[in-house]
């Protein structure tokens, strides 16, 4: 059970906004992110109308972003550290960080969850040109 509701419904909203207004929201999913960081930080920049310039890449800004915005350094802010909560906010910033390994989830779920969840995840997005893989 999700505060916010499911997880799905947030996916496919998010996903139907970036067909509809693809230059106000831009839909990168974490595997992508974590197999091409600096593609991804581009595709960012681009998005937000300041690409990089040649200048600018030649100096390894885009590397120092992707260094930046790595698991290891923002799992280490002392923001995310936090298990502050609240009735309005159930979940705490360290709640968001276990390994920031893509396919770490095996290690949390059964099998049998597992299947579940393939198997309510494919219903959910059958026909919407959305997919995880």
């Amino acid at each position: 059970v999700s505060h916010y509701g499911p997880f799905w419904d947030h996916v496919l909203g998010y996903w139907k906004a970036s067909l509809e207004w693809p230059k106000k929201v831009l839909c990168l999913k974490y595997e992508d992110v974590k197999k091409e960081p600096s593609g991804c930080v581009r595709k960012v920049a681009e998005f937000l109308g300041v690409p990089f310039s040649p200048e600018e890449e030649k100096k390894g800004i885009v590397e120092e972003i992707v260094k930046l915005c790595s698991f290891e350094s923002l799992s280490n802010q002392d923001v995310n550290k936090s298990d502050t909560r609240s009735r309005e906010n159930p979940m705490s910033n360290s709640d968001f960080f276990r390994k920031g390994e893509v396919g770490d989830w095996v290690n949390h779920l059964s099998p049998q969850m597992s299947e579940i969840l393939d198997k309510i995840t494919e219903q959910k997005f059958q026909g919407t040109g959305f997919s995880f893989h």
